[in-house]
């Protein structure tokens, strides 16, 4: 980008940034303007919702501690995944990471004052606020929250009498918040990276944050439509999904899973992003294979969004079909395999610094291993025909969302959290709360998965005598994992208003953010930088 379009971007930024002193208090943060501001917004928003989400897990847990009815009844169980689901999916996973750090960070690292749409990115905050409180209707209005799962399969979706219409469109409209995220980082990336920073000196984590708002923007609008049609069919009685109307209630899987499969890398490659930020920090040297790292991000995205059919193999498809999305599976392995080799090979003989942001790095590194190598038995048709709406499943999804993404988000608090709020965290508790997750989260999600080859069905709110004990082992861990989550809490809000103050640079980082301020000043640079080199002072090659 020439120096003139680059003055043209900042003379426009300015004209946003007149706005963010206009209000103070409460109204000072809910009009802001500042990317900041917004990511701390999204950031105090999603936990909320994180937290109501893991205690409607327990819930859940507790009522398998016994056989037969021990908290709830059977529907009021289909109520609570569903909800359960839809928060921790759309509320809390899929914002996580973009949301908070993508919005806090993203113009810095690539030293810009702002995102390009300043007020944009406001509106996606308040949008995801509105799907919000239609959440909160649909739970205590009607009929209650809807029990069809946060898939909101057909045809039962069309037939149920719960408040499915109003979940539906709380879920529409965080999708375009989404949206407007996605659009808003595609063109901060593309119009105000400073001069001399090319694609190529741009951080991991900005590549990341890039090929996620590409999905955000391709395939968020197919999932958004599909909803409506469902509304529509539920309240003008089109047949459009429903069988019984002369609907195609397979269109719906595909239509859903075109999303919802890419979604998944949605989740999953921001954390990535985080995780080849912490591990060159933390091992004190250049991060092997930069470019490898950074096009393979565009390649999950690429690949990621073609391989939604293996979610369908006992559906009905061809066996053509089953067999080319099965292979396109097996593919995707490739780019993120190039990662994980990458990451180890930049920890091999390195100095590492061990601190609770690498130790969480290793604990998504480890999870996310896991996740990805059942997946590949997912992708076989003859083992996925096995294990199909089973606990195997659960526990799969769980080590790759929960267990990747969100311990990357963890990390990354961690990480970035004493430039955001300029504290430190006290490191004994944070390492004691790791712990607690680590054997909470084993303890939890692999008995699943052990579970379900054997034969246990998901979404069951009872279980046979044969898998009590491996549910009774579940539910002790759930509460490992609990108590992990909130002493992990509890330590970050102590550091954000007791914790000792933070040195610009406590960890020794080479990106952008560590030689601003802390907490970085309102339009973060004084001067927009010139960018001389790659921010991992890897050797570049001529240009």
């Amino acid at each position: 980008m020439s120096r003139h379009a680059v003055a043209d971007a900042v003379r426009t930024q300015e004209s946003y940034l007149d706005v963010k002193g206009r209000y103070s208090g409460l109204f000072g943060w809910i009009f802001s303007v500042d990317h900041k501001r917004i990511g701390l917004l999204y950031l105090g928003s999603v936990f909320l919702f994180f937290i109501v989400g893991i205690f409607l897990g327990l819930f859940m847990r507790l009522e398998q501690l016994t056989m037969g009815e021990t908290l709830m009844t059977a529907n009021m169980y289909n109520r609570l995944f569903t909800l359960h689901g839809v928060i921790m999916i759309f509320f809390f996973i899929i914002p996580g990471i973009a949301g908070t750090m993508g919005n806090f960070f993203l113009p810095i690292q690539i030293g810009a004052k702002d995102v390009f749409f300043p007020r944009l990115n406001l509106l996606s905050w308040w949008l995801y606020l509105a799907g919000a409180v239609l959440a909160l209707f649909a739970i205590f209005s009607g009929e209650g929250m809807a029990d069809t799962g946060w898939t909101f399969y057909v045809p039962y979706s069309v037939q149920t009498g719960t408040n499915v219409t109003l979940a539906l469109f709380a879920a529409f409209i965080l999708g375009f918040s989404s949206i407007l995220t996605g659009l808003n980082f595609i063109a901060t990336v593309h119009r105000l990276r400073a001069p001399g920073m090319t694609f190529h000196r741009m951080p991991l984590f900005i590549w990341s944050l890039y090929s996620t708002a590409w999905i955000q923007v391709l395939a968020t609008p197919v999932v958004g439509i599909t909803l409506l049609l469902v509304i529509l069919e539920r309240t003008l009685g089109i047949g459009i999904f429903n069988p019984a109307m002369g609907g195609d209630p397979i269109l719906f899987q595909h239509l859903f899973w075109i999303y919802s499969h890419p979604a998944v890398y949605l989740m999953v490659l921001p954390g990535m992003g985080i995780v080849s930020e912490i591990i060159p920090t933390f091992c004190r040297r250049i991060i092997f294979g930069y470019k490898a790292i950074a096009w393979s991000s565009v390649g999950i995205a690429g690949v990621g969004t073609l391989v939604w059919g293996h979610h369908m193999y006992v559906s009905g498809q061809s066996s053509t079909a089953s067999i080319v999305f099965s292979f396109l599976t097996f593919f995707v392995a490739i780019p993120t395999a190039i990662k994980v080799f990458n990451w180890v090979a930049t920890m091999y003989k390195a100095s590492i610094k061990v601190e609770v942001p690498f130790l969480y790095a290793l604990a998504f590194l480890f999870h996310f291993l896991i996740g990805g190598l059942t997946g590949l038995m997912n992708a076989a048709i003859s083992v996925d025909v096995h294990v199909h709406d089973t606990y195997f499943i659960v526990g799969h999804f769980h080590y790759t969302m929960f267990g990747g993404s969100v311990f990357a988000l963890f990390g990354a608090l961690y990480y970035w959290g004493p430039k955001m709020w300029g504290k430190m965290y006290h490191k004994k508790s944070a390492v004691v709360a790791l712990v607690l997750q680590l054997i909470g989260f084993n303890m939890l999600y692999l008995t699943m998965m052990y579970m379900g080859y054997q034969g246990m069905p998901r979404r069951y709110y009872d279980h046979l005598p044969q898998f009590h004990d491996a549910h009774l082992v579940a539910t002790v861990g759930s509460w490992f994992l609990v108590t992990g989550l909130l002493m992990m809490i509890g330590t970050l809000i102590h550091s954000i208003f007791k914790g000792e103050k933070a040195p610009q640079n406590p960890w020794g980082g080479t990106t952008l953010e560590w030689q601003v301020p802390t907490p970085p000043p309102l339009e973060n640079f004084d001067v927009v930088p010139t960018i001389t080199s790659g921010p991992y002072n890897h050797k570049e090659e001529a240009e």
